[in-house]
């Protein structure tokens, strides 16, 4: 076990820090885990590999001492149209510059004593990726490829205490890491506070640390209960951004929290449910809208209270079901919604970030090779969504209507260890 994490767990936060990360309930992942994922995210009150602490840590008190070691592909279909603009931009547009994604995962829990459990998950909390070849900013001064990256990744030590016979309380710190590049946006120069430090700069990093809180409960045989608090992150600026960012290249993580309930309808059937909130506007350069009339008061991008994407607080809904076909096989399905975080009259600027995906629908299957060793599968799909434009390209740039739209393919694999 020491020489198998000893190899793993280097490996695992090198790619993990260097990779690309895709999100889909805006920029945040739809489940953390494989297992998760299989339940379409539900897995506040569903405690069923180390990768809980990304979700409940709580959950730690509730599962064995094991290792699990992870990864999933995203194969994310994103594009946008402009119609009906005076300036020359009509047409369409593919943001696929980039098709595929890999995210690797790791999480321990080891059990101290029957009352603690200690445990550390390094995973993507979330994150975009757009590269336009055909610059749709073209007809208004922007020249080369256009697009963004943006990877948010946690590194997250935890704690579980399991205070009564049917509670437990965990804790972890959530250690951040993001990583930021903006280009082909060159020509918005008489928009910004700082138009050097607007777009093609390279890559930028900065970090951060948080918190994340969970609670769980088992009620009865029947139910079992959860609820978990994630803490704004106020991390350092990307300072090569600080013309593009509110507050000179200020780029938080917002905070979120969630409820959930599990009901063990049959010794072979267990019904999820979850409702999570992320509070995208609490973060300026993210819920700040992009508006002329407000550039020309005076909150040019990069300035204290300076443009942004005008993404909106969301409300997610979770619902999943797993089923033990035998002691070796499991079977999971869930499906997910979520509001809409782009407004009708802020695609224009969300060509670089269109994250319009609101509805999952995923499959997963776990098979135990034997008592200690156990494999895992899962596959999303994130329906196709389009946000059509209102009022969304000012007539300074030409007018019209900026269209968005977004589908994604995810696959994910994991092996798990228990010890």
């Amino acid at each position: 076990m020491q020489k198998f994490i000893g190899v793993a767990l280097p490996v695992i936060i090198l790619s993990t820090l260097t990779q690309h990360v895709f999100a889909t309930t805006g920029y945040f992942m739809h489940g953390y885990g494989i297992k998760s994922q299989g339940n379409a995210g539900a897995s506040t009150a569903s405690f069923n590999d180390a990768l809980t602490i990304a979700s409940n840590p709580s959950g730690l008190s509730w599962i064995d001492s094991r290792v699990d070691v992870g990864a999933t592909l995203f194969n994310p279909k994103r594009s946008a149209e402009i119609e009906g603009n005076l300036a020359g931009a009509n047409g369409q547009y593919s943001g696929n510059g980039l098709e595929y994604f890999v995210l690797p995962e790791f999480a321990i829990n080891k059990k101290v004593n029957d009352t603690v459990a200690l445990g550390l998950a390094i995973y993507g909390n979330g994150g975009m990726n757009t590269t336009y070849k055909r610059n749709p900013y073209a007809a208004f001064g922007n020249a080369g490829e256009a697009g963004i990256d943006l990877a948010q990744v946690f590194i997250s030590p935890a704690v579980a205490w399991r205070y009564s016979e049917n509670q437990s309380i965990g804790i972890a710190t959530n250690i951040l890491y993001q990583r930021f590049e903006a280009k082909g946006i060159s020509g918005f120069a008489p928009f910004s506070s700082d138009a050097q430090k607007l777009s093609n700069q390279g890559k930028d990093s900065a970090t951060g640390i948080g918190v994340r809180v969970g609670w769980s409960a088992k009620l009865n045989d029947v139910v079992t209960v959860g609820a978990n608090y994630s803490s704004k992150i106020e991390a350092d600026k990307f300072d090569k951004y600080r013309g593009l960012f509110a507050q000179a290249g200020s780029f938080d993580v917002p905070e979120s929290y969630a409820i959930g309930a599990s009901f063990q309808i049959t010794p072979a059937l267990k019904i999820l449910a979850d409702a999570q909130r992320i509070n995208y506007s609490d973060v300026d350069s993210v819920g700040h809208p992009f508006s002329l009339a407000s550039v020309m008061a005076g909150n040019a991008f990069g300035t204290e209270k300076g443009q942004g994407f005008g993404w909106k607080d969301i409300n997610i809904y979770k619902l999943g079901a797993t089923y033990q076909v035998d002691p070796q096989l499991t079977l999971r399905a869930g499906y997910s919604h979520n509001d809409q975080p782009i407004p009708n009259d802020q695609t224009f600027l969300n060509i670089l970030a269109p994250g319009v995906i609101q509805d999952h629908l995923s499959l997963g299957a776990t098979w135990s090779v034997d008592q200690r060793q156990e494999l895992s599968v899962a596959y999303t799909y994130g329906f196709k969504k389009k946000v059509k434009g209102n009022q969304s390209i000012p007539t300074a740039f030409g007018g019209g209507e900026a269209n968005l739209e977004m589908d994604q393919h995810i696959l994910g694999l994991s092996y798990g260890l228990k010890f």
